[in-house]
């Protein structure tokens, strides 16, 4: 196994969790298009589409309601929210 920084393995286990399960939802705050704020999920919107790797508004309280739709529905949701502070808030 080659040698990472802890961005480049946060990309590569989003990366293997999205090839093998197709219920694995990814989004965030620019989690898509341009790969998230510290760019951990860089690529992996070209690579597995829009539909399961997408960006979100701006509100954090809407980012968690996202995500306890998407698994009480199913899915297997990754919601990015990469400001630790905000972390409360949102729940």
């Amino acid at each position: 196994m080659p040698e990472m920084n802890i961005v480049q393995a946060v990309n590569s286990a989003l990366d293997i969790m999205l090839e093998k399960d197709p219920d694995v939802i990814f989004f965030g705050e620019d989690a898509g298009y341009f790969g998230g704020v510290f760019r951990t999920s860089d690529g992996l919107q070209e690579k597995h589409g829009t539909h399961r790797v997408f960006d979100t508004p701006l509100s954090e309280g809407g980012i968690a309601a996202i995500a306890f739709g998407m698994g009480i529905n199913g899915l297997r949701p990754v919601a990015e929210n990469p400001i630790r502070r905000l972390h409360i808030p949102s729940l």
